[in-house]
């Protein structure tokens, strides 16, 4: 019996120094001057965006799947980057009124997020303003990018304590950091430069002829090489399909359900449905195309979800509600205020330039309409801290109609309701408050006159 105690305690001994590593890792953490948004985790590519619980006292603990390894904890303000892999227990502590100098990561694997954030830093001070170096000529511009990417090299080989797999993945990454600027130089000098005819040198973009786009251990590791491996079918099907955005599309779904690396298609495709499914026109189609090639089935499981959610905002279907959203004449207004009325909404921001070039147009479309059975409504998705701005622009632009300020900007259940991920979007409901539709013409489409016409207006 004694035999058997002992060999117990030692086994249990044994189990303490060799510590079975979990698949999962688990962030805690405390910000004190939290500020009034949802503090959320999120993919670099914004692909998964979820709220984290956070109690009065600004402390969080979360368990995160090492299905992906960066993320990014994010308070409406402040980005904490963070890399993880199975068995990473990160304590993040920061003030969110001081956030550069306070951020503290600590624990099992924090090296790695600590060089991140070190590296953004960095990057930010080496690339400048984007005005000035996107205005850059192709040799200086690729001189600049040839300077920083040297730099990020020498800074990665001598920080320490690394991991050793992490640091030849990161070397990777950073390459492929050069390369993703490289390809997106052309439109972003056209933009910036003012020269919308500008276009590249025929060599200008030879490092990526060789490029690998079937790595899977880089696909899953670098969101820049991910940006590449996009952006790379995309240019295909563009080659191949000039017709319309639509068959564009088509040769694209039809192109990544070829590839044989099964992560990267199976990727591409989740990527694709997360994106376009709340934006499509008819997506049935999306979804049908999705279930038939994707193998993945956490992916599939998402996609369902998303796709039942949007299912539910079908024509005649009752419309996502939101309440006592702050009115900018006073008082609060919820959507159950407007029944009796066709209302058509507006989701916007201050800092959003598409929505502020539509602006001119809605005035006009409110004014043709103006004593009809039509309310317009335009909901600011703003952070609470830019209330005030919100409320400025208002009056400076003379906006029209029923000026609302959502409650959690892109956290808030209505936007969430409508998996919008993009503004401007305009939502179109009839006087029962049921669905119309839930991406209506923008007030610079024609068809919007034709559409809001052929209602009971």
């Amino acid at each position: 019996m004694k035999k058997i105690v002992f060999m117990a305690c030692a086994l249990a001994l044994i189990g303490c120094k060799e510590k079975a590593k979990h698949d999962y890792a688990i962030i805690t953490g405390n910000i004190t001057n939290k500020l009034p948004n949802d503090l959320t985790i999120n993919s670099y590519d914004q692909s998964f965006s979820e709220a984290l619980d956070i109690s009065a006292d600004g402390t969080f603990s979360d368990t995160l799947s090492t299905d992906l390894a960066s993320y990014i904890l994010y308070d409406g303000k402040n980005p904490v980057f963070l890399h993880i892999e199975p068995g990473y227990e990160l304590n993040i502590d920061y003030n969110a009124i001081d956030f550069e100098n306070s951020l503290v990561i600590s624990g099992t694997g924090a090296e790695a997020s600590n060089y991140l954030t070190e590296k953004r830093k960095q990057e930010q001070q080496f690339f400048g303003n984007a005005q000035a170096t996107y205005s850059l000529n192709e040799a200086d511009y690729k001189a600049k990018l040839q300077s920083m990417k040297k730099e990020q090299l020498s800074f990665l080989k001598d920080y320490k304590n690394i991991p050793e797999n992490f640091a030849e993945k990161e070397k990777r990454n950073i390459h492929y950091t050069y390369l993703r600027l490289l390809s997106i130089y052309e439109a972003a000098h056209r933009q910036f430069s003012g020269n919308p005819s500008f276009t590249v040198s025929g060599d200008f973009l030879n490092e990526l002829d060789d490029l690998d786009y079937g790595n899977t251990e880089d696909f899953k590791f670098s969101n820049h090489y991910k940006f590449l491996v996009t952006n790379h079918y995309k240019q295909k099907a563009d080659s191949i399909s000039v017709t319309n955005s639509a068959a564009n599309d088509l040769t694209y779904l039809n192109m990544v359900a070829k590839i044989e690396n099964e992560t990267i298609k199976n990727g591409l495709l989740f990527d694709y449905a997360q994106m376009s499914l709340p934006r499509a026109s008819n997506p049935d189609v999306i979804y049908k195309f999705f279930t038939e090639h994707s193998t993945n089935k956490k992916n599939n499981s998402i996609i369902e979800e998303k796709y039942k959610k949007l299912t539910a905002l079908d024509v005649g279907k009752p419309s996502p509600e939101f309440e006592d959203y702050k009115n900018y004449n006073g008082g609060t207004t919820s959507l159950n205020d407007l029944k009796g009325k066709y209302v058509y909404i507006d989701v916007w921001a201050t800092w959003c330039g598409p929505c502020i070039r539509q602006i001119p147009a809605l005035k006009d479309i409110e004014k043709k309409y103006h004593g009809k059975n039509i309310e317009f409504v335009s909901i600011s998705i703003d952070k609470a801290s830019d209330f005030e701005k919100w409320k400025t622009m208002v009056k400076e632009k003379d906006l029209k109609g029923v000026q609302l300020f959502a409650d959690k900007d892109w956290s808030s259940s209505f936007v969430k309701d409508y998996g919008i991920q993009g503004i401007p979007r305009f939502i179109l409901l009839d006087p029962d408050g049921n669905i119309v539709n839930t991406n209506a013409p923008r007030p610079t489409d024609p068809s919007l006159v034709d559409l809001l016409n052929g209602l009971d207006i």
